[in-house]
């Protein structure tokens, strides 16, 4: 009788303990321009999913494209992760375009939600200009490249190379059945239990996916990396340039402010990093510059409009160079365009030009503010003595040349309670 229980506690004993703990997803968010920024933030998550030995890392993705070197950064991660990488198009109208292809293809599984694209993955020349060869050339590599990912994961080759050559592009649910992904699930929970059971290959090697009750951690985008995110838009890199342009004039101007130039310093630093990450035509950045030069002269010359005129449509036309890529997510928008250039316009034209006249302008107070004034000799006044009337006033006074009493004088110089005067012409 004993044997018998002992024999059901270890049946139930071990039923217990084999029973699987409750794995973990880890879901990061990619919405928006493939940079380096969003490669360092996919790259540090999927080592800390490896690290964490989480069933799977899924990247939610909404992308137009970005940077031919931050997509392969980010393709090279994906490849080597011992832990599965499950790209997912999502919310519904999102969209993996362009360097978001090869990103997607390149998972170990690719799933995409209803009522999202993909596709239109031909070379834009991001970063610089190209003429006929050179586009060939990216094309072709290009193709090459989004086909050994295709072939890498079983997947449409002839697509893939399509969306190069052809900026061909294909819904959900036409990639699906074209075999360009695996799933198309709803939303999230579906697609854990989408993948549930499915097998992998990593380079650690085949692995089936248990996901089904998975718990899922959300990695969110650090503060470090918000920043660096906001700061690669084109717009907030344009007018962070402008800034620190300001600061530093503020500074220059007024030694000492030291406010305006930290400022100052700090934007064209940050302006500096986010031109790293577009493609910045340097002869636009030269044409703003000029035009900022030439609102500055026309404070100090009289050229009766023509420098202001002049900086104007340089600022203008070096705004709309100053980013070189036929991509439209790489441009500045006229809206910020306009404004800048007309607050850059009053900024010199009304601000400065009011400081300077006020520098320019004769002092009207204290002893400094007598010398040129009109006064009355009341007495001879010789190189030793004599006397003045200003305004009412009696003041000590010689000069170099004698003066007779009654004569018109005009202040030269002030020393203490004396001052020194000349003969008026209008005597």
């Amino acid at each position: 009788m004993i044997i018998p229980l002992i024999l059901l506690f270890l049946f139930f004993s071990s039923t217990a303990f084999s029973e699987e703990p409750k794995r973990d997803v880890m879901v990061i968010t990619i919405n928006g321009v493939i940079s380096p920024v969003s490669a360092e933030y996919i790259g540090k998550s999927i080592k800390k999913a490896n690290e964490k030995k989480v069933e799977a890392l899924i990247i939610e993705l909404d992308t137009p494209g970005g940077l031919d070197t931050s997509m392969r950064n980010i393709v090279k991660d994906i490849i080597g992760s011992e832990v599965p990488i499950i790209v997912y198009v999502s919310p519904s109208g999102s969209r993996a375009a362009s360097a978001g292809v090869f990103i997607t293809l390149a998972a170990h599984i690719a799933a995409m939600a209803p009522g999202t694209n993909i596709g239109a993955a031909h070379p834009v020349g991001i970063g610089e200009k190209m003429d006929k060869v050179m586009a060939e050339k990216a094309t072709n590599d290009a193709a090459a490249y989004i086909k050994s990912l295709a072939e890498r994961n079983n997947r449409n080759v002839k697509w893939a190379e399509d969306a190069v050559r052809k900026s061909i592009s294909a819904t959900g649910e036409e990639a699906l059945k074209m075999k360009v992904i695996d799933i198309v699930s709803k939303d999230l929970n579906t697609l854990l239990s989408d993948v549930d059971g499915k097998k992998v290959r990593t380079v650690m090697g085949e692995k089936v996916l248990k996901t089904a009750k998975a718990k899922v951690m959300r990695e969110e985008l650090g503060v470090r990396h918000k920043i660096l995110n906001l700061i690669s838009d084109p717009n907030v890199a344009y007018i962070l340039m402008l800034l620190g342009f300001y600061g530093l004039f503020f500074e220059l101007t007024n030694p000492g402010a030291i406010f305006p130039g930290v400022i100052g310093g700090i934007c064209l630093i940050l302006a500096f990093y986010a031109f790293q990450t577009l493609p910045v035509n340097y002869a636009g950045l030269l044409l703003i510059i000029l035009a900022i030069i030439l609102f500055i002269l026309e404070v100090k010359i009289v050229s009766h409009g023509v420098l202001s005129i002049g900086g104007v449509i340089s600022m203008i036309i070096g705004s709309l160079m100053l980013f070189e890529s036929p991509a439209p997510f790489m441009k500045l928008s006229l809206y910020t365009i306009l404004p800048a250039t007309i607050i850059t316009t009053l900024f010199f034209t009304v601000t400065l030009g009011l400081a300077f006249r006020a520098y320019k302008r004769r002092p009207v107070t204290g002893s400094e503010g007598l010398i040129g004034m009109e006064g009355i000799a009341i007495t001879d006044i010789t190189k030793d003595e004599g006397m003045v009337s200003l305004h009412g006033e009696r003041w000590s006074a010689y000069s170099d040349a004698p003066v007779s009493k009654g004569e018109k004088v005009i202040i030269e110089a002030v020393s203490g309670l004396k001052v020194k005067v000349k003969r008026s012409m209008s005597n």
